[in-house]
């Protein structure tokens, strides 16, 4: 499957249809891939110009509480005010965000379940920036269990609980222990190979937000999105 191109934010009705979850304080929505979640340096579309379509009465659009990268599929939390967002800012910076991925990789790891205790590090050559492994970089811990393998052997389905969220970590462990994302741009191929012609198969699957004293924590779950589905059911997906 082509790699996604760069897309145009989504209008009002595919914005819209995107809202996993609403409250008062949030919602959550399903991130596509091939878009960057705001503006960078170099401008372009992005998914933050679409959250004026989000505003459901409120004055204000919605704002981000935290990021995915641009190839990321999934669950994408957005604080509704200003309240909302510094209770967000608090839950993430204290790590009791539960955060649950999926991703497609190239090959097995040498253990069904396993703790990946790598610390990372912010590389900057003159090709571009990237992270990396390096034991005087910041903490970087993600669990992860193999939820399925394809017939042939040549990919795994595996679901990783990142403790930290550090830049492009989980796309940097999986390639660390022998497993690439497939569709990895960046990470686990060397650097003479072509980009791949697949798109990212990583899905910010679910996430779990502890926001009312008094109730149970909200938990909202992603679908995976449609160019992963050939690959996780070659791995044993049913959905």
């Amino acid at each position: 499957m082509p790699r996604p191109s760069e897309r145009k934010a989504p209008g009002a009705e595919e914005i819209e249809a995107r809202v996993l979850f609403k409250d008062s304080l949030i919602l959550v929505i399903d991130k596509p891939a091939g878009l960057p979640v705001h503006q960078g340096p170099g401008g372009g579309p992005n998914l933050e110009q679409s959250f004026v379509h989000l505003r459901y009465g409120l004055p204000k659009a919605p704002s981000l509480a935290h990021r995915l990268d641009r190839d990321t599929t999934g669950c994408l939390v957005l604080g509704r005010h200003a309240k909302a967002l510094a209770k967000l800012g608090k839950i993430f910076a204290g790590g009791r965000a539960q955060k649950t991925y999926w991703a497609v990789v190239r090959g097995r790891p040498a253990e069904d379940q396993g703790t990946i205790d790598k610390p990372l590090a912010k590389l900057t050559p003159k090709r571009g920036w990237r992270m990396v492994v390096d034991p005087a970089g910041q903490p970087a811990v993600t669990d992860y269990r193999l939820m399925g393998t394809s017939a042939d052997g040549s990919l795994s389905w595996l679901e990783l609980y990142p403790r930290t969220g550090r830049t492009h970590q989980i796309r940097v462990h999986c390639a660390d222990m022998g497993c690439p994302i497939l569709g990895e741009p960046i990470y686990g191929r060397a650097e003479d190979a072509p980009e791949p012609d697949e798109p990212l198969h990583l899905l910010a699957r679910a996430i779990r937000l502890p926001l009312y004293p008094s109730r149970d924590p909200v938990e909202v779950t992603a679908p995976p999105a449609e160019h992963m589905l050939a690959a996780l059911r070659a791995c044993g997906y049913s959905g």
